[in-house]
């Protein structure tokens, strides 16, 4: 080969993003493949994608409550349990992009997977023969039938193969999105942060245009043109995220984080093991807090070449993990995987911290709908479809994120002299303080709302209430500013705190938190109904007639519990120290020649 040639094929080389490909599987091109115009499509995406979910989460309640005829804990039940597998399965995205297939791939399927699941419950609310019969409520306390076991089993068909598209949309399309920019450059850093960024905004759009046109349109025209609405809005955003294929730059799949947390996980438990029974196998184990491995075994680094790791002080017993004995090849694992799975372990504590918050915001699409549904939700002349009080804390997330970004943290990073002024645990601690106020406020507004309806006369009766729903915005209002600090605040902590290998599995524990928040609301609820149906044989939350139910006692118990939740927190972030700056910084690192 001439030097001419050489020279070419090293230009080219350099043209190439190392590591990335294009959708028709050929190098990434710089220049050509990424950056801001790739993610613009992402965005559009995501604006649609969201509305088609949170237009028929928003309002599900009510229509298993009015039109499948489950009673109010039941239709609670289902939807936090619906919406979060939704979240859960974030996860199983997650892990398929980063293990088996690409997040371009997995996009494409789980887009297909939530629209054949919103065609299936289309044709359900269309054809009256798939549902119950009508049932003309006067009485709140008659209960209408249920529906049967064959239309039951469509209904969940179709809300769960929607769940299954959402978590792989959720796990695959934000991370397709920040892979369009070049993390090794200031400026590909900060178009990065400005994806998330707007990543947040494409998620708020979604949800206004769900919870206020779409909505209005199940409740005034049928709930299956509201089905209908959002089958056509998840087919359009396919189309749409293929026109960008050109311009998309592909992270290529090279195992998941998963198997390293197991890996490492499993070699500690088996050489602890192990050492118990051979009083020889410490010994194996270097006393000093330094090794040396061949990075040209992990293709690292280049070979004739080795990696110095020193290993940190936290959660030691994984240390055993690099224990010689004789074992299995695949528990050999390496100083930077120990380090990668303490990274992840460490915020655990603050993952778990989170869970009850979310736990809080799951009432905002069961019970606090349902208040708002029984009282007067005109403005003016304007009625107000329940499933839209979202829409208040979506406008002011919109509003106070930008006021945050541009306001609130240049004021406190001049007030702390820090580089980031209000800390990422500092955040999640306020969203937290938040969420306990909340739940205070909804547990008086239901008082105030029970009260209303015994002074009227309207108990029993299917009569609006002479009360606003205005009351419940407030609740809205502070479960969502709880959010923007908290789920903003965690994904902004897991992410800097995580080795680089690791970043995608932490950031994907926030959606795993919202997934735990909602499960925990069912539990709570199935609790709740069955202790206090045992000692007073009436439960608290079991009634088909919300008036009758004990609403406002469950809210005090939320608040309760959040306020012991608030203390185990602290407890864990007082003792939480941080990476430098991330924890790559915690692992010293230095090339040396042999």
């Amino acid at each position: 080969m001439s030097q001419i040639e050489m020279d070419n094929e090293q230009g080219q080389q350099s043209n190439r993003w190392e590591g990335y490909i294009d959708w028709r599987n050929r190098s990434a091109i710089k220049g050509r493949h990424g950056g801001m115009v790739a993610a613009s499509f992402i965005l559009v995406v995501e604006v649609l994608e969201n509305l088609a979910y949170l237009a028929n989460a928003s309002n599900l309640v009510l229509y298993l409550s009015r039109f499948m005829h489950f009673s109010p804990s039941k239709s609670a039940n289902i939807v936090t349990n619906f919406m979060g597998t939704a979240f859960l399965l974030a996860l199983l995205g997650g892990f398929l992009s980063d293990a088996y297939f690409t997040t371009y791939c997995i996009f494409l399927l789980s887009a297909m997977t939530e629209f054949l699941g919103l065609v299936i419950l289309t044709v359900q609310a269309h054809i009256p023969s798939l549902k119950p019969p009508v049932c003309p409520l006067v009485n709140r306390n008659v209960a209408c039938e249920e529906v049967d076991r064959g239309k039951a089993i469509m209904l969940f068909a179709g809300l769960y193969l929607v769940a299954l598209g959402v978590g792989g949309i959720k796990g695959s399309l934000p991370p397709h999105g920040a892979e369009q920019f070049d993390e090794k450059t200031p400026h590909g850093r900060k178009q990065r942060s400005s994806f998330f960024n707007y990543y947040v905004f494409s998620l708020s759009c979604g949800a206004l245009i769900a919870v206020t046109f779409v909505v209005w349109i199940e409740d005034n025209k049928g709930w299956q043109w509201g089905f209908g609405i959002s089958t056509a809005t998840i087919l359009i955003s396919i189309p749409i995220f293929l026109l960008g294929s050109a311009t998309y730059r592909i992270k290529i799949s090279r195992g998941s984080p998963i198997t390293t947390i197991f890996k490492v996980l499993a070699a500690s438990v088996y050489h602890s093991w192990v050492s118990r029974n051979s009083s020889n196998a410490i010994s194996n184990f270097s006393t000093s807090s330094s090794y040396t491995t061949k990075a040209s075994e992990d293709g690292e680094y280049p070979k004739g070449k080795a990696e110095i790791q020193t290993l940190t002080e936290d959660l030691k017993f994984l240390d055993r993990a690099l224990l010689t004995t004789a074992g299995p090849p695949w528990l050999e694992c390496t100083i930077r995987q120990v380090e990668e799975v303490k990274s992840v372990l460490k915020v655990l504590p603050i993952f778990m911290s989170t869970i009850m918050l979310n736990c809080c915001l799951a009432q905002l699409s069961t019970f606090s709908i349902q208040q708002a549904a029984t009282m007067n939700t005109k403005v003016g002349s304007l009625r107000i479809p329940p499933a839209s009080l979202p829409v208040f804390p979506v406008l002011f997330i919109m509003i106070l994120a930008p006021v945050y970004n541009h306001v609130i943290i240049p004021f406190s990073q001049k007030v702390a002299n820090t580089e980031i002024g209000i800390t990422h645990l500092q955040r999640i601690g306020i969203g937290l303080v938040l969420s306990i106020v909340a739940m205070a406020v909804a547990a008086l507004v239901e008082m105030k709302r029970k009260r209303v309806a015994i002074q009227s006369g309207l108990v029993d009766s299917t009569e609006t209430l002479p009360i606003t729903f205005l009351w419940v915005s407030m609740q809205y209002v502070l479960l969502g500013s709880a959010d923007l600090f908290s789920l903003a605040g965690l994904m902004d902590f897991f992410f800097t705190e995580a080795t680089s290998s690791m970043k995608s599995l932490a950031t994907a524990l926030s959606w795993v938190s919202l997934a735990m928040g909602y499960y925990l609301s069912s539990v709570l609820v199935a609790l709740v109904n069955h202790i206090t149906g045992t000692f007073r044989h009436t439960p608290w939350l079991h009634a088909s007639n919300i008036n009758q139910d004990h609403l406002e006692k469950f809210y005090w118990l939320m608040c309760i519990l959040s306020g012991l939740n608030f203390l185990h927190y602290l407890f864990w972030a007082q003792r939480y120290r941080y990476g430098s700056s991330g924890h790559d910084n915690q692992i010293e690192i230095q090339i040396v020649n042999n």
